[in-house]
Protein backbone atom coordinates (compact mmCIF):
# COMPACT_ATOMS: atom_id res chain seq x y z
CA UNK A 1 0.00 0.00 0.00
CA UNK A 2 2.69 2.32 0.97
CA UNK A 3 4.54 1.88 -2.46
CA UNK A 4 1.31 2.25 -4.54
CA UNK A 5 1.60 5.59 -2.70
CA UNK A 6 4.60 6.71 -3.30
CA UNK A 7 4.17 5.89 -6.97
CA UNK A 8 1.04 8.21 -7.23
CA UNK A 9 2.70 11.06 -5.29
CA UNK A 10 5.96 10.67 -8.23
CA UNK A 11 3.61 10.49 -10.55
CA UNK A 12 1.78 13.12 -9.80
CA UNK A 13 4.62 15.18 -9.27
CA UNK A 14 5.99 13.99 -12.22
CA UNK A 15 2.66 15.17 -14.62
CA UNK A 16 0.80 17.77 -12.38
CA UNK A 17 4.13 19.17 -10.58
CA UNK A 18 3.15 22.86 -11.85
CA UNK A 19 -0.38 22.66 -10.56
CA UNK A 20 1.40 23.18 -6.58
CA UNK A 21 1.61 26.31 -7.28
CA UNK A 22 -1.93 28.36 -6.45
CA UNK A 23 -1.66 31.23 -8.95
CA UNK A 24 -0.68 28.61 -11.57
CA UNK A 25 -3.30 26.88 -10.73
CA UNK A 26 -5.78 29.57 -10.70
CA UNK A 27 -4.49 29.81 -14.48
CA UNK A 28 -5.08 27.18 -15.05
CA UNK A 29 -8.86 26.65 -14.07
CA UNK A 30 -9.14 30.34 -16.01
CA UNK A 31 -7.61 29.30 -18.98
CA UNK A 32 -9.44 26.02 -19.13
CA UNK A 33 -13.16 27.54 -19.16
CA UNK A 34 -12.17 30.58 -21.96
CA UNK A 35 -10.55 27.69 -24.24
CA UNK A 36 -14.13 25.62 -23.51
CA UNK A 37 -16.15 28.70 -24.11
CA UNK A 38 -13.83 29.43 -27.30
CA UNK A 39 -14.32 26.30 -29.21
CA UNK A 40 -18.12 26.47 -27.79
CA UNK A 41 -18.28 29.31 -29.54
CA UNK A 42 -16.42 28.58 -32.73
CA UNK A 43 -19.12 25.61 -32.91
CA UNK A 44 -21.98 27.83 -32.32
CA UNK A 45 -20.74 30.08 -34.65
CA UNK A 46 -20.21 27.89 -37.18
CA UNK A 47 -23.51 25.77 -37.00
CA UNK A 48 -25.53 29.24 -36.95
CA UNK A 49 -23.95 30.49 -40.06
CA UNK A 50 -24.72 27.13 -42.24
CA UNK A 51 -28.15 27.24 -40.74
CA UNK A 52 -28.05 30.60 -42.53
CA UNK A 53 -26.73 29.79 -45.61
CA UNK A 54 -25.54 26.52 -46.64
CA UNK A 55 -22.55 27.44 -47.64
CA UNK A 56 -18.73 26.70 -46.70
CA UNK A 57 -18.06 29.97 -47.76
CA UNK A 58 -20.00 31.91 -45.45
CA UNK A 59 -18.56 29.70 -42.45
CA UNK A 60 -15.28 30.13 -44.09
CA UNK A 61 -15.71 34.25 -43.44
CA UNK A 62 -17.15 34.11 -40.36
CA UNK A 63 -14.35 31.53 -39.05
CA UNK A 64 -11.79 33.84 -40.73
CA UNK A 65 -13.35 37.12 -39.14
CA UNK A 66 -12.57 35.39 -35.56
CA UNK A 67 -9.31 34.93 -36.85
CA UNK A 68 -8.32 37.57 -38.62
CA UNK A 69 -7.69 40.14 -35.82
CA UNK A 70 -4.68 37.37 -34.87
CA UNK A 71 -2.72 39.23 -37.97
CA UNK A 72 -2.45 42.52 -36.29
CA UNK A 73 -3.71 42.40 -32.65
CA UNK A 74 -0.87 39.97 -31.01
CA UNK A 75 1.69 42.96 -32.22
CA UNK A 76 0.27 45.46 -29.87
CA UNK A 77 -0.86 42.25 -27.44
CA UNK A 78 2.53 41.67 -26.97
CA UNK A 79 3.57 45.15 -26.35
CA UNK A 80 1.10 45.62 -23.93
CA UNK A 81 1.61 42.34 -22.04
CA UNK A 82 5.63 43.18 -21.39
CA UNK A 83 4.25 47.40 -20.94
CA UNK A 84 1.75 46.81 -18.19
CA UNK A 85 0.32 44.07 -15.82
CA UNK A 86 -0.27 40.96 -17.78
CA UNK A 87 -2.68 40.23 -15.05
CA UNK A 88 -5.25 43.10 -16.15
CA UNK A 89 -4.38 42.71 -19.83
CA UNK A 90 -5.79 38.96 -19.61
CA UNK A 91 -9.09 40.20 -17.45
CA UNK A 92 -9.72 42.86 -19.93
CA UNK A 93 -9.74 40.26 -22.77
CA UNK A 94 -11.79 37.76 -20.66
CA UNK A 95 -14.43 40.80 -20.18
CA UNK A 96 -15.36 41.58 -23.91
CA UNK A 97 -15.56 37.62 -24.58
CA UNK A 98 -18.57 37.95 -22.32
CA UNK A 99 -20.12 41.01 -23.33
CA UNK A 100 -19.67 39.75 -27.27
CA UNK A 101 -21.20 36.19 -26.35
CA UNK A 102 -24.48 37.93 -24.74
CA UNK A 103 -24.97 40.25 -27.51
CA UNK A 104 -24.55 36.99 -30.09
CA UNK A 105 -27.27 35.29 -27.73
CA UNK A 106 -29.54 38.90 -27.42
CA UNK A 107 -29.49 38.20 -31.25
CA UNK A 108 -30.40 34.86 -31.57
CA UNK A 109 -33.04 34.92 -29.09
CA UNK A 110 -34.61 38.02 -30.80
CA UNK A 111 -34.47 36.76 -34.15
CA UNK A 112 -32.67 40.01 -35.01
CA UNK A 113 -29.42 37.84 -36.26
CA UNK A 114 -27.88 38.67 -39.59
CA UNK A 115 -25.00 37.71 -41.94
CA UNK A 116 -22.93 41.17 -40.95
CA UNK A 117 -24.05 40.72 -37.12
CA UNK A 118 -21.84 37.54 -36.80
CA UNK A 119 -18.62 39.00 -39.23
CA UNK A 120 -18.72 42.04 -36.51
CA UNK A 121 -18.72 40.09 -33.48
CA UNK A 122 -16.50 37.36 -34.52
CA UNK A 123 -14.05 40.39 -35.09
CA UNK A 124 -14.47 41.20 -31.41
CA UNK A 125 -14.43 38.41 -30.05
CA UNK A 126 -10.84 37.10 -32.55
CA UNK A 127 -9.83 40.59 -30.94
CA UNK A 128 -9.92 39.76 -27.27
CA UNK A 129 -8.62 36.27 -27.95
CA UNK A 130 -5.58 37.42 -29.88
CA UNK A 131 -4.77 39.66 -26.65
CA UNK A 132 -5.01 36.21 -24.66
CA UNK A 133 -3.28 34.04 -26.04
CA UNK A 134 0.03 35.86 -26.06
CA UNK A 135 -0.75 37.36 -22.57
CA UNK A 136 -1.54 33.92 -21.39
CA UNK A 137 1.83 32.61 -22.94
CA UNK A 138 4.03 35.58 -21.42
CA UNK A 139 2.27 35.04 -18.02
CA UNK A 140 2.92 31.31 -17.45
CA UNK A 141 6.50 31.39 -17.34
CA UNK A 142 6.53 33.61 -14.25
CA UNK A 143 3.69 31.60 -11.88
CA UNK A 144 6.43 28.65 -11.39
CA UNK A 145 9.99 27.83 -10.90
CA UNK A 146 11.86 27.21 -13.76
CA UNK A 147 12.59 24.07 -13.52
CA UNK A 148 8.53 23.46 -13.92
CA UNK A 149 8.42 25.83 -16.77
CA UNK A 150 8.28 22.44 -19.55
CA UNK A 151 5.47 21.09 -17.31
CA UNK A 152 3.61 24.63 -17.09
CA UNK A 153 3.55 25.40 -20.86
CA UNK A 154 2.33 21.47 -21.30
CA UNK A 155 -0.33 21.67 -18.63
CA UNK A 156 -1.39 25.24 -20.05
CA UNK A 157 -1.70 23.33 -23.68
CA UNK A 158 -3.45 20.74 -21.38
CA UNK A 159 -6.09 23.11 -20.91
CA UNK A 160 -6.62 24.41 -24.06
CA UNK A 161 -6.58 20.65 -25.82
CA UNK A 162 -9.05 19.84 -22.93
CA UNK A 163 -11.42 22.48 -23.73
CA UNK A 164 -11.92 21.58 -27.66
CA UNK A 165 -13.43 18.06 -25.76
CA UNK A 166 -15.33 20.03 -22.65
CA UNK A 167 -16.47 23.24 -24.92
CA UNK A 168 -18.64 20.81 -27.60
CA UNK A 169 -19.63 18.44 -25.01
CA UNK A 170 -21.11 21.18 -22.75
CA UNK A 171 -23.10 22.30 -25.76
CA UNK A 172 -24.13 19.38 -27.76
CA UNK A 173 -27.51 18.48 -25.82
CA UNK A 174 -28.25 22.35 -25.87
CA UNK A 175 -27.83 22.29 -30.22
CA UNK A 176 -29.82 19.24 -30.20
CA UNK A 177 -32.85 19.91 -28.03
CA UNK A 178 -32.97 24.04 -27.22
CA UNK A 179 -32.29 27.18 -28.94
CA UNK A 180 -28.75 27.60 -30.12
CA UNK A 181 -28.90 31.15 -28.35
CA UNK A 182 -28.26 28.79 -25.10
CA UNK A 183 -24.76 27.93 -25.92
CA UNK A 184 -24.17 31.27 -26.40
CA UNK A 185 -25.27 31.88 -23.02
CA UNK A 186 -22.77 28.94 -21.66
CA UNK A 187 -20.13 30.80 -23.48
CA UNK A 188 -20.56 33.78 -21.77
CA UNK A 189 -20.66 32.14 -18.49
CA UNK A 190 -17.41 30.82 -18.72
CA UNK A 191 -15.59 33.16 -19.49
CA UNK A 192 -17.48 35.25 -16.61
CA UNK A 193 -15.52 32.51 -14.39
CA UNK A 194 -12.39 32.63 -16.34
CA UNK A 195 -12.76 36.67 -15.48
CA UNK A 196 -13.07 36.18 -11.66
CA UNK A 197 -10.25 33.55 -11.49
CA UNK A 198 -7.86 36.07 -13.24
CA UNK A 199 -8.61 38.62 -11.13
CA UNK A 200 -7.88 36.03 -8.13
CA UNK A 201 -3.70 35.66 -9.24
CA UNK A 202 -1.58 37.69 -6.90
CA UNK A 203 1.79 37.43 -9.04
CA UNK A 204 2.55 40.92 -10.72
CA UNK A 205 4.24 39.91 -14.34
CA UNK A 206 5.65 42.30 -16.61
CA UNK A 207 8.38 42.60 -19.47
CA UNK A 208 11.02 45.36 -19.97
CA UNK A 209 10.70 48.39 -22.23
CA UNK A 210 14.00 50.01 -22.75
CA UNK A 211 13.16 53.49 -21.86
CA UNK A 212 16.52 54.43 -24.16
CA UNK A 213 14.62 53.46 -27.43
CA UNK A 214 11.65 54.73 -29.06
CA UNK A 215 8.15 53.44 -28.54
CA UNK A 216 8.35 51.79 -32.31
CA UNK A 217 11.60 50.11 -31.30
CA UNK A 218 10.46 48.83 -28.55
CA UNK A 219 7.37 47.69 -30.11
CA UNK A 220 8.95 45.69 -33.07
CA UNK A 221 11.47 44.14 -30.64
CA UNK A 222 9.93 41.29 -30.86
CA UNK A 223 9.88 40.69 -34.35
CA UNK A 224 13.56 41.24 -34.55
CA UNK A 225 14.51 38.79 -31.66
CA UNK A 226 12.63 35.81 -33.11
CA UNK A 227 13.99 36.49 -36.83
CA UNK A 228 17.70 37.04 -36.00
CA UNK A 229 17.69 33.84 -33.91
CA UNK A 230 18.13 30.83 -36.63
CA UNK A 231 16.66 28.35 -34.51
CA UNK A 232 13.91 30.07 -32.94
CA UNK A 233 13.04 31.47 -36.90
CA UNK A 234 13.13 27.77 -37.95
CA UNK A 235 10.55 25.76 -35.27
CA UNK A 236 8.73 29.11 -35.99
CA UNK A 237 8.01 28.87 -39.93
CA UNK A 238 7.30 25.26 -39.15
CA UNK A 239 4.91 26.06 -36.88
CA UNK A 240 3.29 28.43 -39.34
CA UNK A 241 3.23 25.98 -42.43
CA UNK A 242 1.74 23.44 -39.65
CA UNK A 243 -1.14 25.70 -38.86
CA UNK A 244 -1.66 26.71 -43.00
CA UNK A 245 -1.94 23.13 -44.21
CA UNK A 246 -3.37 20.95 -41.41
CA UNK A 247 -5.03 22.63 -39.18
CA UNK A 248 -7.41 25.33 -40.81
CA UNK A 249 -10.21 22.74 -41.56
CA UNK A 250 -12.62 24.28 -38.94
CA UNK A 251 -14.84 26.08 -41.98
CA UNK A 252 -14.84 22.52 -43.89
CA UNK A 253 -16.15 20.33 -41.17
CA UNK A 254 -19.80 21.92 -41.20
CA UNK A 255 -20.07 20.96 -44.37
CA UNK A 256 -18.54 17.31 -44.22
CA UNK A 257 -20.17 16.48 -40.86
CA UNK A 258 -23.99 17.00 -42.51
CA UNK A 259 -23.14 16.21 -46.41
CA UNK A 260 -20.85 13.89 -46.46
CA UNK A 261 -21.47 11.60 -43.43
CA UNK A 262 -24.72 12.61 -42.70
CA UNK A 263 -24.41 13.63 -39.04
CA UNK A 264 -27.37 16.55 -38.00
CA UNK A 265 -26.98 19.92 -36.56
CA UNK A 266 -24.94 18.55 -33.68
CA UNK A 267 -22.21 16.42 -35.96
CA UNK A 268 -19.46 19.11 -36.01
CA UNK A 269 -19.68 19.94 -32.15
CA UNK A 270 -18.97 15.36 -32.18
CA UNK A 271 -16.38 15.66 -34.71
CA UNK A 272 -14.49 18.31 -32.83
CA UNK A 273 -15.29 16.07 -29.13
CA UNK A 274 -13.10 13.88 -31.01
CA UNK A 275 -10.78 16.17 -31.70
CA UNK A 276 -10.54 17.33 -28.64
CA UNK A 277 -10.30 13.98 -26.80
CA UNK A 278 -7.17 12.62 -28.83
CA UNK A 279 -5.58 16.39 -28.72
CA UNK A 280 -6.08 16.03 -24.37
CA UNK A 281 -4.64 12.60 -24.38
CA UNK A 282 -1.39 13.84 -26.00
CA UNK A 283 -1.19 16.64 -23.96
CA UNK A 284 -1.24 15.19 -20.83
CA UNK A 285 1.48 12.43 -22.30
CA UNK A 286 3.58 14.86 -22.62
CA UNK A 287 3.46 16.93 -19.53
CA UNK A 288 5.10 13.87 -18.18
CA UNK A 289 7.68 13.46 -20.66
CA UNK A 290 10.99 14.76 -19.41
CA UNK A 291 14.10 13.32 -21.88
CA UNK A 292 15.08 15.41 -24.19
CA UNK A 293 15.45 13.57 -26.97
CA UNK A 294 12.33 11.62 -26.65
CA UNK A 295 10.61 15.41 -27.47
CA UNK A 296 12.76 15.78 -30.58
CA UNK A 297 11.53 12.56 -31.66
CA UNK A 298 8.06 13.44 -30.85
CA UNK A 299 8.20 16.13 -32.85
CA UNK A 300 9.09 14.70 -36.22
CA UNK A 301 6.80 11.66 -35.78
CA UNK A 302 4.02 13.95 -34.56
CA UNK A 303 4.40 16.48 -37.44
CA UNK A 304 4.25 13.55 -39.83
CA UNK A 305 1.24 12.01 -38.01
CA UNK A 306 -0.62 15.58 -38.62
CA UNK A 307 0.46 15.48 -42.23
CA UNK A 308 -1.19 11.99 -43.18
CA UNK A 309 -4.16 12.26 -40.07
CA UNK A 310 -6.35 14.88 -43.11
CA UNK A 311 -5.54 11.90 -45.17
CA UNK A 312 -7.60 9.06 -42.80
CA UNK A 313 -10.58 11.83 -42.30
CA UNK A 314 -10.55 12.30 -45.98
CA UNK A 315 -11.16 8.85 -47.01
CA UNK A 316 -13.61 8.07 -44.33
CA UNK A 317 -16.84 8.07 -45.85
CA UNK A 318 -18.53 6.55 -42.29
CA UNK A 319 -18.58 8.30 -38.98
CA UNK A 320 -16.81 6.23 -36.91
CA UNK A 321 -13.74 6.28 -39.12
CA UNK A 322 -14.67 10.09 -38.90
CA UNK A 323 -14.38 9.88 -35.35
CA UNK A 324 -10.94 7.96 -35.37
CA UNK A 325 -9.12 9.99 -37.65
CA UNK A 326 -10.40 13.11 -36.00
CA UNK A 327 -9.14 12.03 -32.43
CA UNK A 328 -5.72 11.26 -34.46
CA UNK A 329 -5.61 15.01 -36.18
CA UNK A 330 -6.51 16.36 -32.47
CA UNK A 331 -3.24 14.02 -30.95
CA UNK A 332 -1.12 15.15 -33.56
CA UNK A 333 -2.03 18.58 -34.09
CA UNK A 334 -1.77 19.26 -30.40
CA UNK A 335 1.14 17.66 -29.54
CA UNK A 336 3.22 19.02 -32.38
CA UNK A 337 2.22 22.56 -31.44
CA UNK A 338 2.65 21.66 -27.67
CA UNK A 339 6.06 20.99 -28.71
CA UNK A 340 6.79 23.93 -30.67
CA UNK A 341 5.01 26.25 -28.25
CA UNK A 342 7.71 24.80 -25.48
CA UNK A 343 10.76 25.66 -27.77
CA UNK A 344 9.95 28.97 -28.00
CA UNK A 345 9.23 29.64 -24.14
CA UNK A 346 12.26 28.04 -23.65
CA UNK A 347 14.49 29.63 -25.71
CA UNK A 348 13.13 33.48 -25.21
CA UNK A 349 13.92 35.71 -22.25
CA UNK A 350 10.85 36.93 -20.43
CA UNK A 351 12.52 40.50 -20.86
CA UNK A 352 11.15 40.45 -23.99
CA UNK A 353 8.01 37.07 -23.83
CA UNK A 354 4.91 39.11 -24.47
CA UNK A 355 6.43 40.65 -27.67
CA UNK A 356 7.85 37.46 -28.94
CA UNK A 357 4.86 35.54 -27.81
CA UNK A 358 2.72 38.05 -29.61
CA UNK A 359 4.84 37.57 -32.92
CA UNK A 360 4.64 33.92 -32.67
CA UNK A 361 0.72 34.26 -32.48
CA UNK A 362 0.74 36.45 -35.20
CA UNK A 363 2.32 34.03 -37.59
CA UNK A 364 0.66 30.95 -36.42
CA UNK A 365 -2.88 32.68 -36.17
CA UNK A 366 -2.47 34.37 -38.73
CA UNK A 367 -2.15 31.68 -41.32
CA UNK A 368 -4.73 29.81 -39.29
CA UNK A 369 -6.92 32.79 -40.16
CA UNK A 370 -6.26 32.51 -44.33
CA UNK A 371 -6.35 29.36 -44.68
CA UNK A 372 -9.53 28.69 -42.99
CA UNK A 373 -10.93 31.60 -45.59
CA UNK A 374 -9.03 30.09 -48.39
CA UNK A 375 -10.35 26.42 -47.44
CA UNK A 376 -14.09 27.71 -46.98
CA UNK A 377 -14.37 29.06 -50.43
CA UNK A 378 -12.43 26.16 -52.30
CA UNK A 379 -15.09 23.73 -50.67
CA UNK A 380 -17.56 25.42 -52.60
CA UNK A 381 -15.63 24.58 -56.01
CA UNK A 382 -13.83 21.04 -54.35
CA UNK A 383 -14.59 17.97 -52.53
CA UNK A 384 -13.23 18.82 -49.07
CA UNK A 385 -11.72 15.12 -48.92
CA UNK A 386 -9.71 16.22 -52.07
CA UNK A 387 -8.24 19.42 -50.08
CA UNK A 388 -7.59 17.52 -46.97
CA UNK A 389 -5.88 15.05 -48.78
CA UNK A 390 -3.39 17.82 -50.75
CA UNK A 391 -3.22 19.95 -47.47
CA UNK A 392 -2.08 16.89 -45.74
CA UNK A 393 0.15 15.48 -48.13
CA UNK A 394 2.02 18.58 -48.57
CA UNK A 395 3.00 19.06 -44.87
CA UNK A 396 4.36 15.57 -44.88
CA UNK A 397 6.64 16.68 -47.40
CA UNK A 398 7.25 19.65 -45.33
CA UNK A 399 8.67 17.56 -42.65
CA UNK A 400 10.72 15.71 -44.90
CA UNK A 401 11.85 18.60 -46.34
CA UNK A 402 12.59 19.81 -42.72
CA UNK A 403 15.28 17.26 -42.15
CA UNK A 404 17.45 19.17 -45.05
CA UNK A 405 17.73 22.23 -42.03
CA UNK A 406 20.86 21.84 -39.43
CA UNK A 407 18.99 23.25 -36.59
CA UNK A 408 15.46 20.87 -36.99
CA UNK A 409 17.72 18.16 -37.27
CA UNK A 410 19.39 18.48 -34.51
CA UNK A 411 16.70 18.92 -32.79
CA UNK A 412 14.47 16.21 -34.17
CA UNK A 413 18.04 13.82 -32.98
CA UNK A 414 18.30 14.89 -29.82
CA UNK A 415 15.71 18.22 -28.68
CA UNK A 416 16.85 21.69 -27.64
CA UNK A 417 20.44 21.02 -26.35
CA UNK A 418 22.46 23.41 -24.39
CA UNK A 419 24.15 24.93 -27.98
CA UNK A 420 21.08 24.97 -29.75
CA UNK A 421 19.58 27.31 -26.89
CA UNK A 422 22.76 29.55 -27.04
CA UNK A 423 22.39 29.59 -30.42
CA UNK A 424 19.16 31.13 -30.31
CA UNK A 425 19.82 33.84 -27.64
CA UNK A 426 18.31 32.21 -24.35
Amino acid sequence: MASTMQFARATSARFLGALQYQDYRTMWYATMAAGAAAWALIVARGALAYDLSRSSLLVGVVTFSAMAPQMVVPFFAGYMADRFDRRKVLAWSFAVNVVQNLALAALVFTDQLQVWHMVVLSVVNGVARAVQMPTSQSLVPNLVPKERLLNAVALNSATMQASRLLGPLLIVPLLATVDIGWSLVVCALLYCYGLAAILRIKTQSTGIIDRTKGAVANFLEGFSYIYSHPVLLAVVLVSVLHCALTMSFESMLPGLARERLGMGQEGFALLMMADGAGALVIVVVLAGIESERTRGKLLLWLGLVSGLAPMALAGSGVVSGAWASMFLIGASQAGFMTLSQVLVQYMVPDSVRGRASGIYTFHVGGMMAIFNLVNGALAEALSVPLILSVTGGAFVAVMGLSLLRGPLRQIYASGLRQELRAEAGA
